[in-house]
């Protein structure tokens, strides 16, 4: 499959961004909570991964803060789930983080979600903290995750 992956880039983007919280989340962000971070562009990034006639199949929302990025959201589709495309995503937010002079990369993930502690480890992430009763909608553990850039070669 052939997917291609840029920056949110108006409102056709944000609606489909928006789709895909509601197809994934338990308590979606709102227009008003996109909105609100879309006024610091050069902080908040979201990044889109398009599939063919699908404006958005998967999205990741970031924060750039001196040299880490702060992964606030990741979703996929539920129908475009176990093909690679969270991967591929994943492996291209890294890569702009680094391009942006941030290759660290923090972030939390339900202890549940085995599927994302999977995706994270193997690009990886490592935990290195727990947030006691961090969501709700079942009330859950945060696991914090971090990376550390690859050792340059000497």
């Amino acid at each position: 499959m052939t997917w291609t992956f840029d920056r949110l880039s108006g409102a056709d983007d944000l609606e489909g961004v928006l789709a895909v919280d509601e197809a994934c989340f338990n308590h979606p962000w709102s227009r008003a909570d996109y909105e609100r971070e879309l006024a610091d562009p050069g902080r908040c990034f979201i990044l889109l991964a398009r599939a063919p006639g699908v404006r958005v199949a998967a999205y990741c929302s970031f924060w750039r803060i001196v040299d880490e990025i702060h992964i606030n959201s990741f979703a996929v589709r539920p129908e475009w789930r176990r093909q690679g495309l969270g991967a591929a995503l994943l492996r291209h937010v890294l890569a702009e983080g680094t391009r942006l002079g941030a290759p660290r990369a923090t972030l939390e993930v339900r202890r549940s979600n085995e599927a994302a502690l999977r995706l994270y480890e193997q690009a990886g992430f490592r935990q290195t903290g727990l947030r006691r009763q961090y969501y709700a909608n079942p009330l859950e553990d945060a696991l914090i995750l971090w990376r550390e850039p690859e050792p340059s070669p000497p």
